[in-house]
């Protein structure tokens, strides 16, 4: 079916713990849909953003991203697609929550680009665990707790350093590193004010930083569109670090190997769009 109407929940105000990338991805995607002459429908508060721009979306709703008013439209504008994939991490929450509540299901809208069943393998800091075993993918010995207690007593299981993750998060909020008991248990508190969810796993001091930008069409064609590597080793966050693009340091066996894991990463997600997949790598892998 051609769609003819889409609605796409934009990245709403960009604020801690939010990249502001998506506020210009959002909008190619305004214009790849416009070009298909498929009426599009913006959902977004934040006046101060180029999504919102008069010359984009055929229609600007600027109220805010929760599942409440997005239903609101959704009944007024019958629109027959939903695109969740630009509006940072506002918006995939969102969508989660739309689906969770039988929203999309009732309206009869289809999500359109990468599925609810991928998000949640990607949000989800257990799942996305589990995903990766099924592939043979090496990531670091972690556990997804709820409890203060729980993140302690895996912490001291696996031994310090630690670092604490929180799941449903982009851009680094309510992480940090743990060397002790007691900063466990501050910073475990503290990420679990902001979601359900944490993730206590090994730390790996001092190992490259490298992040790989992937596309994926919906008929499985893969593209690297390039590879970074951060200025900082592990530990300093991203969105604190120079990042240089191509990577400078690694090995031309790194590269192909990075990249090869990469697709098959995203193949197996389910990935359909753009996809940021970071790698920490030991530096002494090679010898």
């Amino acid at each position: 079916m051609k769609h003819k109407k889409v609605l796409i929940i934009g990245s709403s105000a960009l604020k801690i713990g939010e990249a502001g990338e998506f506020d210009y991805s959002g909008s190619q995607a305004i214009k790849a849909l416009k070009e298909e002459r498929i009426y599009t429908i913006l959902i977004n508060p934040n006046i101060a953003t180029i999504q919102t721009s008069d010359y984009l979306a055929d229609k600007v709703y600027l109220l805010p991203i929760n599942t409440h008013y997005v239903e609101r439209v959704i009944e007024k504008e019958k629109p027959d697609g939903i695109i969740l994939g630009f509006g940072g991490q506002t918006a995939l929450n969102c969508g989660l929550a739309l689906h969770r509540e039988g929203i999309l299901k009732k309206h009869k809208v289809e999500v359109l680009g990468t599925q609810i069943e991928t998000i949640e393998n990607t949000e989800d800091r257990q799942l996305f665990c589990n995903k990766l075993s099924e592939i043979d993918v090496k990531f670091p010995r972690s556990n997804a707790v709820n409890t203060v207690e729980d993140a302690v007593q895996y912490a001291e299981e696996i031994g310090f350093p630690v670092i604490i993750r929180i799941a449903y998060a982009l851009g680094g909020l309510g992480s940090g590193i743990c060397r002790s008991k007691n900063e466990v248990k501050r910073i475990a508190s503290k990420a679990l004010s902001y979601s359900s969810q944490i993730l206590v796993e090994e730390y790996l001091e001092g190992w490259k930083e490298i992040e790989y930008e992937v596309v994926r069409d919906k008929y499985d064609n893969c593209i690297t569109v390039c590879n970074m590597e951060n200025i900082d080793p592990m530990g300093i966050h991203t969105g604190e670090s120079i990042v240089v693009a191509p990577s400078q340091t690694l090995t031309n066996n790194e590269y192909h190997k990075l990249r090869e894991i990469a697709i098959r990463t995203i193949r197996h997600l389910g990935i359909v769009g753009e996809c940021n997949i970071q790698y920490a790598l030991d530096p002494k892998s090679e010898e």
